[in-house]
């Protein structure tokens, strides 16, 4: 079935959610170490303390775990759409405050209240695109999420870079800054002209609204298309069979197969968070010092490239998700990416030197003496954004968004984005410490989670991908352990969707 262009415009429009949260993420990389802000910082100081710089970083990501809890009743009770408009009001407010910062604690304020809007938007926003997107193209669709993350990391390291490559003064940090105020801008005048969740409305008794929305996004408005009014169909029965067994409440999320479609959505986003992934994203510039670029020009710049990578490779997963499935894109993901971290722990490890930098009261790895040593444990970096940027980084978004009932989803995928920025703050308190103590271990052990999350997902995760947000009590209905009926199920789905191709095909021959 050919989808219609006005379905891709909105859901990549809704997406730009994610394109706030990855610049605000990725700015402060840059700016952490820029001169001017540090002097701003600190009332004239030269270096940020390892407990200041958590705390500026944390302090977002605490805010994001609180707008996440709120998100959900807001979900339930505005629409999803109300929700996103909100979340990107509170967002350009923390922004705005951090553009025009006076000092530290005027700076944590503005961290904290953008996280509010950041951590609503991403929970919101996955929500809104599962609920809109056919299931051939869910994970498609979905992913354009974390597309818009990685185009907002990359556009902020190289604001960040230029800034800092041509200005001395307090513009270079504030113009970095004051820019994300620009897309969730654009994402709150926007969002009202695009339509509600057709699932949402048929939850409120809306139906004839629901079936006008599905039928403008699925079939240019025809009403009468056959695979729209089945959709609507299901839905509504779904609906109706959720109201007769009154599941509908916070308590339902933990029994039954419910809670472990929780389990398994909350692990995937704590997953997520220890493959290290952001301890490479907030810490850029100095994870690149560490393995050997000194300047700080070309830590930045290698910062910059690291984003423009991190937007290439996204692309794949974007393009070939729903083919190739969650479960492979999860495990060789996980695979590729401890893999590529062992070797540059190990590298780093045994041609490098760990000595006390006394001037910062802190362990440091000094590489500049194995030029080679150094270029490979960067470009062993490089490859482990790679392996994010196709796998955990789309699915650890889609999987928690696609797998929960209509009457819990805002519930449960609040949830589990609760727990994505819980471990996210929780990594980034740590990561500066574990760098300027265990130096080289920080990648070893980020390393040996990926290799664990592999085996995990390969037990423990059932796959999803074709399935309908109303098929999903049926995924879960099988053993906990899945790797043992994997191929039975996958075979039983090829057989399911030959029967229907042969069941469409003598519909149309009858109408011949």
């Amino acid at each position: 079935m050919a989808y219609s262009f006005q379905l891709y415009v909105v859901c990549a429009f809704a997406a730009i959610g994610g394109f706030c949260f990855g610049y605000d993420s990725g700015v402060i990389s840059g700016v952490l170490t820029m001169p001017s802000f540090i002097a701003k910082m600190t009332n004239g100081g030269d270096h940020l303390a390892a407990i200041q710089t958590s705390v500026i970083t944390g302090l977002l990501l605490a805010g994001c775990f609180v707008g996440s809890l709120f998100a959900a009743p807001l979900c339930e009770m505005l629409s999803r759409k109300y929700t996103i408009i909100l979340a990107s009001g509170v967002f350009i407010l923390g922004a705005a405050i951090q553009t025009g910062t006076n000092g530290y604690g005027m700076m944590l304020g503005g961290r904290f209240v953008a996280g509010l809007g950041v951590g609503s938007l991403s929970m919101a926003c996955p929500l809104y695109l599962s609920e809109l997107a056919p299931k051939e193209i869910r994970g498609r669709l979905i992913s354009l999420q974390q597309l818009m993350i990685t185009i907002g990391l990359m556009i902020a390291f190289w604001c960040g870079a230029g800034t800092n490559l041509h200005m001395t003064n307090e513009a270079a940090w504030r113009i970095p800054l004051g820019i994300q105020i620009i897309p969730a801008a654009i994402l709150f005048c926007g969002i009202p002209f695009l339509p509600f969740s057709p699932r949402w409305l048929i939850s409120k008794g809306r139906k004839e609204e629901a079936l006008a929305v599905l039928a403008r996004l699925n079939a240019n408005g025809d009403k009468t298309n056959p695979k729209v009014v089945a959709e609507y169909e299901e839905i509504v029965a779904q609906v109706e069979h959720e109201r007769a067994v009154s599941v509908n409440s916070y308590v339902e999320l933990f029994k039954g197969t419910i809670l472990r479609r929780i389990i398994l959505g909350i692990c995937i986003q704590i997953f997520q968070q220890f493959t290290g992934i952001n301890s490479i994203m907030y810490y850029a510039p100095t994870i690149f010092q560490q393995a050997g670029i000194q300047q700080q020009s070309a830590s930045l710049i290698a910062s910059g490239v690291n984003g423009v990578l991190n937007v290439l490779a996204t692309i794949p997963a974007i393009l070939f998700l729903d083919r190739l499935g969650r479960r492979f894109v999860l495990i060789s993901g996980a695979t590729f990416m401890g893999c590529a971290m062992l070797l540059a722990g190990i590298v780093m490890a045994a041609t490098g030197r760990v000595y006390y930098d006394a001037v910062k009261d802190e362990m440091a790895v000094d590489m500049s003496g194995n030029t080679h040593a150094s270029y490979f444990c960067i470009v062993m970096i490089y490859f482990f954004v790679a392996g994010f940027a196709y796998s955990w980084g789309p699915v650890g978004w889609v999987y928690p968004a696609e797998i929960f009932p209509l009457s819990v989803r805002a519930k449960g995928t609040s949830l589990t984005t609760a727990a994505n920025w819980l471990m996210n703050f929780i990594i980034s308190l740590f990561v500066p410490v574990m760098l300027t103590t265990i130096t080289w271990g920080t990648y070893i052990f980020f390393g040996c989670c990926c290799i664990v999350m592999s085996v995990c997902v390969f037990l423990f995760y059932p796959e999803t991908k074709g399935r309908s947000l109303e098929e999903m009590d049926l995924v879960f209905s099988g053993n906990i352990i899945v790797y043992k009926d994997a191929k039975e199920a996958a075979r039983r789905f090829r057989d399911a969707q030959q029967a229907e191709k042969a069941e469409h095909a003598e519909e149309a021959k009858e109408a011949v």
